[in-house]
């Protein structure tokens, strides 16, 4: 749904989002041929996580586990909790 509120600048030539900035850590800002200024926003990621978001196989299978959780498809495995202490390669 898109949204269209005026927002004025302050004197020193700021604007506050507010809601419209919810959950957003960043934007990346452009304007067009019009003079129009285009906000794109960003939600930021730990870096140690950026991996999977470069690997499409892994990204699609955490994707495709996701959605057959959500449609309960699962299958219990029991605990994992004898290999919380093991160490990572």
């Amino acid at each position: 749904m898109a949204t269209s509120v005026t927002i004025r600048p302050d004197t020193k030539g700021r604007i506050a989002l507010g809601k419209l900035a919810r959950g957003v850590s960043s934007f990346h800002a452009t304007t067009d041929e019009r003079g129009r200024i285009i906000l794109e926003p960003f939600t930021e990621i730990p870096a140690s996580e950026k991996w999977l978001f470069d690997n499409k196989p892994a990204l699609a299978a955490v994707k495709k586990g996701l959605s057959e959780a959500a449609a309960g498809r699962v299958k219990s495995r029991g605990s994992f909790a004898r290999f919380a202490n093991d160490k990572i390669d």
